[in-house]
């Protein structure tokens, strides 16, 4: 029988060939992002999901790109924090990056259970100042949202927009992901936003699903499409941002001209809680 066990960064599978890396969900998305930050098992796994999805690459840029210009609209109207949960591997183009530009006074928290991300994202700190990372896991479902807020970290008595990019599908059902995403909601004062991406099969069924199957079985995580239906329950009551809960397209900005991926891969929408 085959054991996981738990290195910084990694985990090992041991079977019968001896140790092996087993890729992992911020690793893969790395490859997929062009990064470095990865091993032969998350590149030959992003290549087996490229085989049967060609868009999955540029459906995460168009995920990171995305979460980059609502960062900048939200900070330019003023949200003074930013939460990133499930931040994954710093890049180009980090939200504090986005944010700072528009007020250098902002408070980012990054949050990831993942201790190679939190490695690189203490690292990063080391060079920028105003941000913080944390170990916060979605899956806990004693999940309180006590660790993400304190001294340095979130003021859940102020507007806070938290951050949930092509997170959530990495959760199963059994995971609970829309009671995590829920107790979030409840600790949002007036005036804090909720942004989310997610994968979709909406409308490339066979490709996602099998790109789903491939995932599973050589990952630490599972991958989970969903539909528009399953996606817009994390939003509750909070109030959506138009478009709403829409393909990646519609949300640029500025007459951008980038193709999009073709069939869309992710849905994408932000919702404000009003006073």
């Amino acid at each position: 029988m085959d054991a996981d066990v738990s290195r910084v960064g990694e985990v090992v599978r041991v079977g019968e060939l001896g140790p092996r890396i087993v890729a992992s969900p911020a690793r893969v998305t790395d490859v997929l992002l062009g990064g470095k930050d990865n091993y032969a098992a998350d590149r030959d796994l992003a290549a087996a999901l490229l085989a049967v999805l060609p868009q999955l690459d540029a459906g995460a840029r168009e995920s990171r790109a995305f979460l980059r210009r609502t960062v900048g609209t939200l900070a330019e109207r003023g949200m003074r924090q930013f939460l990133d949960i499930g931040c994954g591997l710093p890049g180009a183009g980090n939200v504090h990056e986005a944010a700072v530009r528009h007020d250098p006074g902002v408070r980012v928290v990054y949050a990831d259970n993942d201790p190679l991300v939190l490695a690189h994202a203490r690292a990063l700190l080391a060079r920028d100042g105003g941000v913080a990372a944390v170990q916060y896991d979605l899956r806990d479902p004693g999940g309180p949202v006590g660790p993400l807020g304190g001294p340095g970290l979130i003021d859940w008595d102020r507007p806070v927009a938290v951050l949930l990019g092509s997170v959530l599908q990495f959760l199963d059902t059994a995971d609970g992901p829309y009671e995590a995403v829920a107790r979030l909601r409840e600790a949002m004062a007036p005036g804090s936003a909720l942004v989310i991406s997610h994968l979709t099969g909406d409308f490339a069924p066979d490709e996602v699903a099998e790109a789903a199957r491939i995932y599973a079985a050589d990952c630490t995580a599972p991958l989970v499409p969903r539909s528009h239906a399953e996606i817009a329950p994390f939003f509750g009551e909070l109030e959506p941002v138009a478009p709403g809960l829409a393909p990646l397209a519609p949300w640029r900005r500025n007459g951008g001209r980038a193709r999009a991926p073709s069939p869309a891969v992710m849905y994408a929408g932000v919702g404000v809680r009003t006073p």
